[in-house]
């Protein structure tokens, strides 16, 4: 009632009394009128939409005042010490890695800037999930960060709150925060009847409600204390949230949100009846907390089976079984539905239901900065963790989701104080670990690895949406953030039941994404299923372990290790029980991923290295590690399998797995803990045994026979070398890499950089991420005392960026020092780290390169052999490998098949041979292990070799073996000849080798078998452990385990006689290797120097071997002596084997091949360099003076083109005309000039701005239209050039060919699908020749090249005489060529160039399409093209010459062929100018007839267009008498306009003086020569009638200080004159060939002047030359100055400012400049990134900035197209006719928009390391490179945008 009578009032009044009513020491009754006001105003049943209920609260909070007042105050009692800006995804931020303590520390820019981080290793990035500002939070960052506002505690100054302010907000918020949740209650529809859009909905009705409290969580601390209290406090919500019991909509909501909750536990409500049934199985396998893996589905009640959770409980059972949690974890508040104590709870529940809508987070976060709603907030979302993660499981957007989920934890779990808290209070490790293995249950499926049918294991299907779009990762990212911090990672270590749970976590991924290998059919569908099963086990697993690792560092945490070793071990032998694992791992099968390994090797590693604990202790029995080899064992020898190319049939997905396997962020994870684990396996198992089986693993037992041949029954041939190779370099990898036994840190991180320098030379950026970062990858801070950067400036040098000469631009590299390469190369090392075999090529290349430079090596070098650091004393037993007798048997047998040329042995084969005896040879075995157990010795192959040492080993002779080989093996003796078919057939046989092995030993050979040896080692191990495994051991021999197809040749057994000793082939080998018999005399020990031997080949290696192994006992010492001393030259061993013969002939034929090969090679480079010399231009004579068109010798014949196309030589002629390829572009490079020489900054503040206005461009655009206002518009389109801007420039690259030609060749273009960054239907192409990017062909006119002689004589006419002839040479009407192929083609170049350039840069009449207007742009292309040259060449003519443009120029065809079109055109000679400039006219009356306006007087007239017009419009050719003329007859104009221009800036004074000065010269003889003479004249006849100096003279007086004195008068005038003469000039030397000379730029008037005939070349000190000097009249002088001067005044319709503007035009220009750019490319980001579009007044995803004018534009955007043309593209067409220059704000590169096409530049910005930093990925602080951007503006100006950048693409108006 009395709410109703309220709420018609004023709001303002209402609240103002409210206010005070409730301030009354009684409030009861404004209590109550508030409530029945709130009961109306805030009525849910109302629709969201109505925004009365926003301003009803506003004005009640502000209590009447304005609600912005209110704002202010609240605000001025803000007492946050915390910065805690919240922001979204894509917002810049910064990273301080020295000021950090949590990795996931952030700063706003605005806290970034205001702190110090100079010197600091900070970035910035682009937020991918939205973050907070932790600026001021100590528990995150060191306090020395702190910006300078939140560095001062601003909480202790700052005045208690008044208790009124706040009133008002206590009472309404709670209201509003409940109609808020109704709203949410009321809209929420459960996902699987809904779709997201309903939710959308709710959410953007409620959108001004959320933003209201976003809002208020921006007042301060003050407002945020009020909030916390009102959204903790659990009375409040007791009496709100369920409504009064009479309210009716009240109490559906509450039902509503009831039902809601109801299956918010990981279990749904009606599972948990049928779980009652099950717990009785799971306590009693369970135990605590335990994961169980049950074999079954759970039984439960009948209509288990139709509910939603088993959907696929209908599938058969083999495929997949359902795992269920045991009931019974420590808290079962995990699984149960949710209850909810406060606002705050519920609002969090409904976020999550909403799939977490952006302002709800931001909301929430925003509150953090106050302490008590953090802890109380960190708690709910803990309790609230499981119903997050099934939330997301089930979402459609899980991506976003993740991202916002992320954004919340990341700021809750980053602070240790924090986290710690929870985890003793919430469990939160129990709710994590549980909610992990939750979320992997739904999607288990039977493992196939092993046993297929009875295999009980069940792992993860790397298939399914959670795993393949990593839905998991907040869920582990959250875990691993937790595990970061020491007192949290402790407590997990410490509770055993969870360390259970989460090693039944980890197995769940052990064994994932098995591959079997196909060996018939090739797959049809690759699976890409890997990168999923990767990236799970290094987020899932890995890091979790590494972040455990970090903590498990020093002796006192030596029980952890224990604990997880133990635990590991037990996982491990469940999992080998329930796949089934005996001994022998089933063929052709490989699986990638052995977490649980792999954290059994590095809790391993810790221990010994960190923690001091002995390794035994923490082994398992024999026949444990025996098992755990197996797995990594199959890996390494699958990865060689792949690499030969056995595995093909499983597509290319195969081959990325073995790469991913060893990719730097996966190797410290995957293949280093499995190397690692082999060698500790290998340490502690019988050698023997150990390698047997690495040579089973590689398949190649049945090579390492004796015998020529064999049979292998399980490779084909050609997968017998690779898979050798790769077996020994196993060996020698797993012999010598010291990673985890025994390196520190430091030397790690120092082989792990050399290895990758030695590859490539590498970016900065580059090494950082191919350096493995040891422990956690996202850290960015590399461990360990020393640190990166230190690293790298001891073993790298830097090799600052450089061009090179085709443009393309280097980064800075880091290059190896020599010393590296001499000391640290480890081909092994390199061998381990490479993701592409041609890496190791690449580094093996580099380092020959250095021998062969360094002058230490010149032939083919072998990989270095690499001294080792030493063995931790843990890992002695290694070294047991190179001494153990199997070792030294497969060692003698691969040397002496190399020795007699057996096949499939390589070089590499011998080089790791070597490399085994040589590490044998430095790594002894202490000797009294000499008879350890005699037992063994007897039944082992003692006859072989004595003992184990390699020492005594190597000079052990062999005398006989006896080997099978099959029948038709040449060993097997024959009586009877061979017949060549059996031969033929042994032959044949080869390819298929088939089954073979040694068999029993015979008295007189030695004969041995590998397998069997495996099993006798393994029989004994298991006997001695006395298990009852041993029954288990598979009876079935080796043999029979393949069944060999075809039928295989019998084995017979031989017994060959070998007689030798290892050390003997060895020199045997030395001798072949040299080829030199008796290559080692007796005496050469003696005289060895051991440091000779670190690098070279085959051969040094050898010599180093015996010379080491010399020096260790003198027994080898003389049994080499001998053998040197007995150098028999050896007998070729069984020459008349056909296989000898066979090499014998291959050595020859590959001789004679190489002999072929170099002759034609030799053949081709001669005819390369002839091509060369005729086709391009560069040294040969000849071509040149066809090229250059202006050359200087006279040619009398015609000029002879060669067609780069039909290679046929000839003149160009009217029927089959030759052209020039050229590229038409139009350009705006003249019009972006300015007075100044330097360039103009760029803005980057709101104060600062570009003007255009005083751009030639626009100066001669505001020129023309002034004149077009007053005179008459044929004359105005005569006096002036357009063309600066979008005027057309041509270039050539000066190849001809025909035009005929040049038409086939399109069509083939047109025809040719391949993709061209050209358009052939814009006649674009590339010259067929240079590959120079063109676009039309330009006509060469037949005749000669340069004028003759005759019209080069100099003349002895009178000047009258030449001005006569000139004058009668204009009257004749051009000659119309006939219509001929030549004339036709002309106007097609002219129809191109007038298609060049758009069509408003070409009408500049008042009536478009005039002739005058044609003929404008015509003089203006030759104008435009001089000009330009003008400007490459540095603005003047001062360095003479020839200059490359002018090698390439094509101004003398274009000049023909615009000259040709021009003479369309006669001039009425009425209005000849020429008339003008040499004639003073009889009468003054005949103007009267001029009916509309004047024509523009000669003083306005723009000279240089006068000079090109009369030269273009008279017959051509033009002698050279009559171009002097024209030029004299201009230069005299030229000089008055600069004496009126000059005049104009006198004070009036000034020129009152020297009008009289020069009126007393004017009579002098030469008068007509003098300066002063004339410049009086001109003052004084410009003062009569309607004086043009008369404009506000007060103001320029004022504005001239200097006096002019006679000299500054001369310069100036000559400066004036300057820009003629240089255009004057060049053309000559266009026309004619004239040499133009250098000078001084002191001289450049006077050589000029010279040059052109306007003086005497008489030999003045040419300092001393006057401009008047100059000055030839044809009549007197001052008559037609008088004349001139009285155009000027005599007009009448125009003002005398204006005439003054336009008789003061100042010819002079700078050179064109792009924009000054600041150093630090933050300033342009900081400025730009957040400025806002002009258009759409938003900020723009792509902005950009056009280089050129300092545009601000939208690449890409939406708001700013006009007609389907994107705002980049347009602003090119405005700003450079179709060309522009943009860089891209967010990408710091540049991009070129040219015409239709566009390309990538690069980026003229780069970091400290002088890399690029494209798209800011990495945010290192950014410098401006000048060379770069001088290049960059090099290109611009020259125009060779098109032809140095390559990669050009169609832009489709899209930029």
């Amino acid at each position: 009632m009395m709410a109703a009578s309220l709420q018609r009032r004023d709001k303002k009044a209402t609240a103002a009394r409210l206010k005070a009513d409730l301030n009354r020491t009684d409030s009861s009754s404004g209590v109550r009128q508030l409530q029945e006001l709130l009961d109306t105003v805030l009525n849910p049943e109302k629709p969201a939409t109505d925004t009365e209920a926003l301003d009803w609260c506003k004005c009640l909070l502000a209590g009447g005042e304005g609600f912005e007042e209110f704002c202010k105050t609240v605000r001025s009692y803000d007492n946050a010490t915390l910065c805690g800006l919240v922001w979204t995804a894509n917002f810049v931020a910064y990273r301080c890695r020295t000021c950090g303590i949590s990795p996931c520390m952030s700063l706003c820019a605005e806290c970034f800037n205001n702190g110090d981080h100079t010197g600091h290793d900070f970035n910035m990035f682009r937020s991918q999930a939205g973050g907070a500002c932790d600026c001021g939070d100590s528990n995150v960052m060191r306090e020395s960060g702190f910006c300078r506002r939140h560095r001062l505690r601003t909480g202790e100054n700052i005045p208690s709150i008044p208790r009124d302010l706040l009133l008002m907000s206590e009472m309404v918020l709670p209201r509003f925060i409940l109609c808020i949740i109704q709203y949410l209650r009321d809209g929420y529809i459960e996902p699987d009847t809904s779709n997201d859009r309903d939710l959308q909905k709710v959410l953007q009705q409620l959108e001004p409600q959320i933003s209201f409290m976003e809002e208020l969580t921006k007042m301060g601390g003050a407002m945020r204390t009020v909030l916390t209290k009102i959204l903790t406090n659990q009375q409040t919500f007791k009496e709100l949230s369920m409504g009064q019991e009479e309210n009716l909509y009240a109490q559906k909501n509450y039902d509503k949100y009831l039902s809601a909750l109801k299956n918010s536990g990981l279990v749904s409500v009606e599972e948990k009846a049928q779980r009652a049934t099950a717990d009785v199985t799971v306590g009693a396998e369970g135990g605590a907390g335990a994961m169980v893996l049950l074999g079954t589905t759970v039984p439960g009640s009948p209509d288990e089976s139709n509910k939603e959770e088993d959907q696929d409980a209908g599938q058969s059972v083999g495929q997949r079984k359902r795992v269920k949690l045991s009931s019974n974890t420590k808290d079962p508040s995990i699984i149960e539905s949710l209850k909810h104590k406060c606002f705050l709870e519920e609002l969090l529940f409904w976020t999550i239901k909403y799939e977490f809508p952006q302002k709800m987070v931001t909301f929430l976060l925003n509150m953090l900065p106050d302490q008590d709603y953090k802890i109380t907030f960190t708690k709910t979302f803990v309790q609230h963790y499981a119903f997050i993660m099934k939330t997301l499981m089930k979402s459609h957007e899980s991506d976003t989701m993740s991202n916002r989920i992320v954004h919340i934890s990341v700021q809750l779990f980053s602070n240790e104080e924090l986290a710690r808290h929870v985890t003793e209070e919430c469990q939160l490790l129990d709710i994590m670990v549980t909610v992990l293995l939750y979320m992997m249950e739904s999607c288990l499926i039977k493992s196939e690895l092993q046993d297929e049918e009875n295999n009980r294991h069940v792992v993860v299907n790397c298939s399914e949406a959670l795993l393949k779009n990593n839905t998991y990762w907040p869920l582990v990212s959250d875990f691993i953030n937790i595990l970061s911090h020491q007192s949290v990672a402790k407590k997990f270590l410490e509770d055993h039941s969870l360390l259970m749970l989460w090693m039944s976590f980890v197995s769940f991924f052990q064994g994932m994404n098995l591959n079997k290998r196909e060996l018939n059919e090739h797959v049809e569908f690759e699976s890409q299923t890997y990168y999923a099963a990767f990236a799970a086990e290094l987020e899932a697993c890995a890091q979790p372990m590494w972040g455990l690792l970090t903590h498990c560092k020093v002796k006192e945490t030596q029980e952890y290790t224990k604990t997880v070793v133990r635990y590991c071990l037990e996982t491990l032998q469940i999992w080998f029980d329930a796949i089934g694992f005996i001994d022998e791992p089933t063929p052709n099968q490989v699986t990638f991923h052995l977490p649980l390994h792999r954290y059994y090797a590095m809790f391993l590693s810790k221990a010994v290295k960190c923690q001091g604990l002995d390794l035994d202790s923490l082994l398992p029995d024999q026949e444990m590690l025996m098992k755990i080899m197996v797995h990594p064992l199959q890996i390494q020898a699958c990865l060689s399998e792949i690499h030969s190319n056995m595995w093909v049939r499983n597509g290319l997905q195969i081959k990325g797995q073995a790469m991913t396997y060893v990719q730097s962020h996966f190797c410290n994870s995957m293949i280093d803990p499995d190397v690692y684990l082999l060698q500790v396996c290998a340490s502690r198992l019988d050698p023997d045994y150990f390698i047997s089986s690495v040579f089973e693993r590689f398949k190649v037992v049945d090579l390492l026979t004796m015998a020529s041949q064999h049979q292998n029954a399980v490779l084909d041939s050609e997968q017998e070398r690779p898979m050798l190779e790769g077996a020994l370099t196993f060996l020698v990898i797993l012999s010598s890499l010291r990673i985890h036994l025994g390196m520190t840190d430091d030397e790690i991180l120092r082989a792990e950089m050399v290895s990758q320098l030695c590859m490539n030379d590498r970016t900065h950026s580059a090494l950082l991420d191919l350096i493995p970062e040891n422990p956690n990858p996202k850290s960015g801070i590399v461990p360990g005392s020393c640190s990166f950067e230190e690293m790298l400036s001891a073993v790298a040098d830097f090799k600052a960026p450089v061009f090179e000469p085709g443009g393309s631009m280097q980064q800075g590299m880091y290059t190896p020092k020599v010393e590296v390469w001499e000391k640290e190369f480890d081909p092994i090392m390199v061998v381990l780290r490479t993701v592409y075999r041609r890496d190791v090529q690449s580094a093996m290349d580099r380092y020959s390169a250095f021998l062969k430079q360094s002058g230490i090596h010149t032939g083919n070098p072998w990989p270095p052999y690499k001294e080792r650091t030493r063995l931790h004393p843990c890992y002695k037993g290694l070294i047991k490998l190179l001494h153990c007798k199997t070792l030294h048997i497969v060692i003698f047998t691969l040397l002496y098949k190399i020795w007699m040329d057996h096949q499939n042995m390589s070089e590499h084969v011998l080089c790791m041979v070597l490399y085994l005896i040589e590490l044998g040879l430095d790594n002894q075995v202490q000797e009294n292990l000499e008879d350890e157990e005699p037992c063994i010795e007897e039944h082992c192959h003692d006859s072989w070799f004595p003992g184990t040492n390699l020492l005594s080993n190597l000079h052990h002779v062999i005398n006989f073996v006896r080997v099978r080989v099959p029948e038709t093996a040449p060993e097997v003796k024959r009586e009877a000849p061979p017949s060549t078919s059996t031969e033929a057939s042994s032959y044949g046989q080869n390819s298929r080798r088939l089954t073979g092995n040694w068999r029993e030993n015979l008295r007189e050979a030695q004969v041995f078998s590998l397998v069997a040896e495996r099993r006798r080692k393994f029989q004994e191990i298991i006997n001695r452990s006395n298990t009852e495994a041993a029954q288990a051991v598979r009876p079935k021999s080796s043999s029979t385990r393949w069944v060999p197809p075809g039928t295989p040749p019998q084995l017979v057994t031989e017994i060959l006689e070998i007689r030798e000793s290892m050390l003997s082939i060895l020199i045997k080998l030395h001798q072949k290797l040299s080829s030199k018999q008796n290559s080692l005399s007796a005496s050469w020990l003696e005289n060895m120097d051991t440091n000779l031997h670190a690098h070279g080949d085959g051969i040094t290696a050898i010599e180093r071997i015996l010379t080491k192994a010399a020096m260790r006992s003198n027994q080898i010492k003389r049994s080499i002596q001998d053998i040197c001393g007995k150098v028999c030259p050896p007998v070729p061993p069984k020459k008349n084997n056909p296989s000898d013969k066979k090499t014998m002939d291959k050595e020859e034929r590959r001789q004679r091949a190489r002999e072929r090969q170099q002759k034609l090679l030799a053949e081709f480079a001669s005819r390369q360099k002839s091509f060369m010399e005729t086709a391009m231009d560069v040294e040969s004579p000849e071509a040149d003076a066809a090229m250059d068109l202006g050359a200087s010798e006279i040619m009398e014949s015609e000029v002879l083109y060669d067609c780069v196309i039909c290679g046929q030589s000839g003149p160009s002629t009217e029927d089959r005309p030759t052209g020039l390829v050229v590229l038409l572009q139009a350009s705006s490079v003249l019009g972006h000039r300015c007075k100044s020489k330097e360039a103009k900054d760029l803005p980057t503040s709101d104060e600062e701005h570009i003007y255009a206005a005083d751009t030639c461009g626009v100066a001669h655009d505001v020129r023309l239209s002034l004149m077009q206002r007053f005179f008459k518009d044929s004359s105005c389109l005569q006096s002036v050039s357009i063309g600066w801007d979008g005027g057309v420039y041509v270039q050539t690259c000066g190849h001809t060919l025909h035009i005929d030609c040049h038409k086939s060749y399109m069509e083939s273009l047109r025809n040719d699908q391949v993709l061209q960054g050209f358009s052939v239907d814009k006649g674009e192409f590339t010259c067929p020749l240079c590959r120079q990017f063109a676009n039309s062909v330009l006509p060469c006119r037949p005749g000669r090249g340069t004028e003759a002689g005759a019209w080069h004589a100099p003349t002895n006419k009178k000047l009258c005489v030449l001005v006569k002839e000139v004058e009668d040479l204009q009257e004749k009407v051009g000659l119309f060529a006939t219509e001929s192929n030549l004339s036709k083609e002309m106007e097609f170049v002219i129809k191109d160039i007038k298609n060049t350039t758009q069509k408003k840069y070409m009408d500049y009449g008042k009536n478009p399409g005039s002739p005058d207007n044609d003929f404008l742009f015509m003089y203006s292309v030759a104008r435009t093209n001089l000009e330009l040259e003008l400007v490459h060449r540095g603005g003047n003519l001062c360095s003479g010459g020839a200059s490359a443009a002018a090698k390439r120029s094509c101004l003398n065809q274009l000049f023909h062929v615009l000259a040709m079109h021009m003479r369309l055109y006669s001039i009425d000679s009425a209005y000849n100018p020429w008339t003008k400039l040499t004639q003073v006219p009889q009468s003054r009356e005949a103007d009267g007839f001029d009916e509309e306006r004047p024509e523009v007087p000669m003083l306005f007239r723009d000279v240089p267009s006068l000079l090109i017009i009369f030269v273009l419009t008279m017959p051509q050719p033009l002698r050279k008498e009559h171009f002097t003329c024209v030029v004299k007859m201009l230069y005299n104009l030229q000089f008055v306009q600069a004496l009126a221009a000059l005049s104009s800036k006198f004070s009036p004074e000034e020129r009152q003086a020297w009008s009289t000065t020069g009126a007393l010269v004017k009579n002098a003889a030469n008068a007509e020569k003098s300066s002063e003479a004339l410049l009086s004249c001109v003052i004084s006849e410009l003062s009569k009638d309607k004086s043009v100096y008369n404009v506000n003279s007060e103001e320029t007086s004022m504005l001239i200080s200097s006096v002019w004195s006679p000299q500054s008068i001369e310069f100036s005038l000559q400066q004036f004159c300057l820009p003629f003469l240089r255009l004057a000039c060049l053309l000559q030397h266009h026309l004619y060939g004239d040499n133009l000379t250098g000078c001084l730029e002191e001289e450049e008037f006077s050589s000029m002047a010279m040059c052109l005939g306007l003086l005497p070349s008489a030999p003045q000190p040419s300092s001393s030359v006057q401009s008047a000097s100059c000055l030839q009249w044809a009549v007197s002088g001052f008559d037609l100055v008088t004349q001139w001067c009285t155009e000027v005044t005599g007009l009448s319709q125009i003002q005398a400012e204006q005439s003054l503007t336009l008789l003061v035009q100042d010819p002079q220009w700078a050179s064109p400049r792009l924009l000054q750019l600041p150093d630090n490319y933050n300033i342009i980001f900081q400025y730009y990134h957040r400025k806002a579009c002009t258009a759409c007044k938003k900020v723009p995803k792509d902005p950009a900035l056009c280089l050129v004018c300092g545009a601000f534009v939208c690449l890409k955007g939406v708001c700013c197209k006009q007609q389907g043309t994107c705002e980049c593209v347009l602003h090119s067409q405005h700003c450079g006719a179709a060309t522009g220059i943009f860089l891209l704000i967010n990408a710091s590169v540049i991009i070129i928009i040219r015409g239709h096409r566009f390309c990538l530049w690069g980026s003229v910005y780069l970091d400290a390391h002088g890399e690029e930093d494209r798209d800011l990925r990495r945010g290192k602080p950014l410098f401006l490179c000048e060379e770069r951007y001088r290049v960059l503006e090099q290109q611009w100006v020259s125009h060779t945008f098109d032809h140095i950048n390559k990669r050009w693409g169609p832009h489709y108006n899209g930029l």
